[in-house]
């Protein structure tokens, strides 16, 4: 009986402890887009900058003339890790030029090199997909962020001026406030302005539905990150009554169809990120109205290619991300015969 009840106990530690099964990194749709987009440029076949080539799985591991950046198991110790969460500022920081990576972007690398950076055969990175060609005319061209368009993208429709007569409703600054007391800072947008941003990104999954209500008595919000978030449909609620919001991270939480169709009322929204949601086509009819908007993501969806097309045929203007085509290493084959008959040669 004694031997039974600690065989019990046991189990029930282990149940307890248990660590929750997260789902491998998938490198293909994953890990190539980041390579593709943000390091290939500087360190693909045209260019290998410190001696660096990062687009096959052979030169990837080999490293550069510093030495090899990557250390199988262990991100902490791997520099194809390390430099990407350098500071901005940071003469070593990877990628030199541009924004960081993204926080997602960042941890999907970590996680890849822990799991053991595994590289299928068979696979390199393409070529960064080329910008688009700049207008003939004198208005702006699409604003290269470094992520590829889904097809050819016409000069988006310019967003309208924020109202330069603003004045924040009595109860605004209260909210600020009340928000502040709980650990979420409401920051202006620059000096002597009126309008305001929050990032609520790191807080992640602490942030729920209860946590944003405050935001609906801040008209000031143009910018709204909510990445990783535990909000949902509810959220938006709140969210769709910020006139003057341009910008919206919604990426990685759950927001469903019905949440994106309470948006319609943004007109002024010009980026939207709905990376890694479970949104689909209905979505993408809701935000069909949306002359302004000009960046939308959409990696890790369920959108299909004929929702992106609708989308895009009504709004020319749009970069749509949706994420990128691997090209299989077999294409190179005849260049790789002929390399070992050279070296049989001498």
């Amino acid at each position: 009986m004694k031997t039974s009840a600690a065989v019990a106990r046991l189990w029930s530690v282990a149940i307890l402890t248990a660590t929750p099964v997260v789902a491998a990194v998938d490198f293909n749709k994953e890990i190539v887009p980041i390579l593709q987009q943000r390091c290939v440029e500087c360190h693909g076949p045209d260019k290998q900058k410190g001696k660096l080539r990062l687009d096959t799985r052979a030169d990837f591991f080999k490293g550069g003339k510093d030495g090899e950046i990557v250390k199988a198991g262990a991100a902490a110790d791997s520099e194809v890790y390390k430099r990407v969460i350098l500071p901005k500022d940071n003469d070593d920081r990877m990628p030199p030029k541009g924004d960081s990576l993204t926080a997602p972007q960042i941890e999907l690398i970590k996680n890849w090199v822990n799991e053991g950076a595994k590289w299928p055969e068979g696979v390199v990175v393409p070529a960064p997909a080329a910008a688009p060609a700049a207008p003939a005319t004198a208005a702006a061209a699409p604003v290269d962020d470094g992520w590829k368009p889904s097809g050819k993208v016409k000069p988006p429709v310019p967003a309208p001026e924020l109202p330069k007569d603003f004045k924040a409703p009595a109860g605004e600054a209260a909210a600020i406030e009340a928000l502040a007391k709980t650990g979420i800072d409401v920051r202006p947008v620059a000096l002597n302005v009126p309008w305001h941003e929050v990032n609520l990104r790191l807080l992640g999954t602490n942030v729920t539905d209860a946590t944003i209500a405050p935001l609906k008595d801040i008209p000031s919000l143009i910018e709204v990150r909510l990445g990783t978030t535990k909000i949902s449909d509810k959220a938006m609620g709140v969210l769709k009554n910020l006139p003057h919001l341009e910008v919206l991270g919604l990426e990685l939480t759950g927001v469903t169809d019905a949440g994106v169709g309470e948006l319609k009322s943004l007109q002024n929204l010009t980026y939207l990120n709905l990376y890694g949601t479970k949104v689909t086509d209905a979505a993408l009819d809701a935000l069909a109205g949306m002359k302004h908007l000009h960046n939308l993501y959409l990696w890790q969806t369920k959108v299909t290619t004929n929702g992106v097309d609708r989308l895009q045929a009504a709004l020319p203007g749009l970069n749509i991300n949706t994420g990128w085509e691997l090209i299989p290493v077999t294409t190179n084959a005849p260049a790789a015969k002929s390399e070992k008959k050279d070296e049989a040669k001498k």
